[in-house]
């Protein structure tokens, strides 16, 4: 009969394979993710009164779900492999309807929200798991349950031939089963008792029965599939590397940057351009993100970086704007006043804790002017001050104001999405 490994979303499969690892799926856990699970079914260790375990990632999908966008898999993604599956389905609908192979079923398939909302309508621990082999009509119609209306299960683009099962949750698996794995999971991840629920790779049963290899099951994101975030300096490397594995610690593993322990070889905007420029010409695979601080020089090196036409595998983005720096405390030729440094002066360290680090109130000093961008740039006061304050406070980092740097971050990761996505629908649209 042989052994089969399934990724399940309480109890609901949305990948299997037999007999072999089949698809990888460890990138959707980490490390820590790896542990022993009770075995399906009755099986009882009567030496230590307890359920036989295995070996298996788990997760819950809310931990799961960032890491789904960040390999490409977001709703925009999903929304466009419906609508090329929902195109290519009624045109063979319509064939088999012609030649008389296929019932009448209706050739207005529901629209991509319609079906996002089909799918997140029920949780998956609603919906009954009883076995059913009754194949009678009547015995398919309970089976179905909540499924059993053809006039909304037939706008779904799935073959009702092909549709089967053997509870209504089954039945469920299979009407949506057409899509990508993972875009399954993101829909279902739009119903919040769904996100508390566990994503389970069960790998002990394969290890244990000589089909699969321990080695074959590793947690962690593929190299591949990360993203090479390019900064001006060495301190927005160790600022932004930190507040990642501080706020976002479950897809920190995503992220690599330039190393800087000798020093760091892009210092400046202007480098950073440069470096962007090279790296488009050479045609590079890598997944990078350019970051550029929201200030004169960094504006201006954003405009230069994107007017170079990057590859999509690339972006750059400067540091997000933030209310608080709209009235600011500034100094300059003209003495002291609050100005908007949105854009002028907001390098990384505007981000920080600026109660914390030095005595005085935070200020920026304008230092020069930028004819090309008619405003000065300036530069935060006692700037290393904050940085080292910020790197030394152990990780609880209790009381420490973190809102500047979740906006950071935030920005980071939305820009990483959409690097993944368009690469997500790049690859399924050279296998159309």
């Amino acid at each position: 009969m042989g052994t089969e490994i399934r990724l399940d979303l309480a109890g609901l499969s949305v990948d299997w394979s037999k007999n072999q690892r089949g698809a990888d799926h460890g990138f959707l856990f980490q490390s820590d993710d790896r542990r022993r699970v009770a075995l399906e079914g009755e099986d009882w260790d009567d030496e230590h009164h307890e359920p036989l375990q295995e070996m298996a990632f788990i997760r819950p999908l809310s931990k799961v779900l960032p890491r789904l966008e960040l390999l490409g898999h977001t709703l925009a993604a999903a929304r466009f492999e419906y609508e090329e599956a929902a195109a290519a389905f009624v045109e063979e609908r319509r064939m088999l309807q012609e030649m008389g192979t296929c019932e009448e079923l209706p050739l207005e398939l529901m629209s991509f929200d319609e079906f996002r909302a089909f799918v997140a309508r029920d949780s998956i621990t609603d919906l009954d798991d009883t076995f059913s082999g009754d194949l009678s009509e009547e015995g398919k119609r309970r089976m179905k349950g909540r499924f059993a209306d053809s006039s909304l299960t037939g706008r779904v683009p799935a073959f009702d031939f092909e549709v089967d099962g053997y509870s209504e949750r089954s039945y469920f698996e299979s009407l949506i089963g057409f899509l990508h794995p993972y875009s399954t999971l993101r829909l279902l991840a739009a119903n919040e008792l769904n996100l508390k629920a566990d994503l389970l790779w069960r790998f002990g049963p394969l290890v244990s029965n000589g089909w699969a290899e321990e080695g074959e099951f590793v947690g962690d994101v593929r190299r591949t599939q990360t993203f090479l975030i390019a900064t001006e300096g060495r301190s927005d490397t160790r600022i932004i590397k930190r507040a990642i594995s501080i706020l976002r610690p479950e897809i920190a593993d995503f992220f690599r940057f330039v190393d800087v322990t000798e020093g760091y070889p892009f210092t400046g905007a202007g480098n950073l351009v440069r470096f962007s420029q090279g790296l488009a010409r050479i045609d590079i695979q890598n997944q990078i993100l350019f970051v550029l601080d929201n200030d004169a020089e960094g504006v201006s090196a954003h405009r230069r970086i994107t007017m170079s036409a990057l590859p999509e595998n690339m972006r750059a983005a400067t540091l997000p704007e933030l209310s608080r720096f709209r009235k600011f405390r500034t100094k300059g030729p003209e003495g002291k006043g609050t100005a908007d440094i949105n854009g002028q002066a907001a390098a990384i360290e505007c981000y920080l804790d600026l109660a914390t680090g030095t005595e005085s109130p935070a200020e920026v000093i304008w230092t020069a002017y930028k004819r090309e961008l008619d405003c000065y740039q300036g530069e935060l006061k006692n700037k290393d001050s904050y940085t080292k304050t910020f790197l030394n406070c152990g990780l609880s980092i209790a009381g420490y104001d973190m809102s500047g740097l979740m906006a950071v971050v935030d920005m980071i990761c939305a820009e990483c999405r959409a690097i993944a996505e368009r690469g997500f629908i790049s690859r399924f649209e050279t296998q159309i």
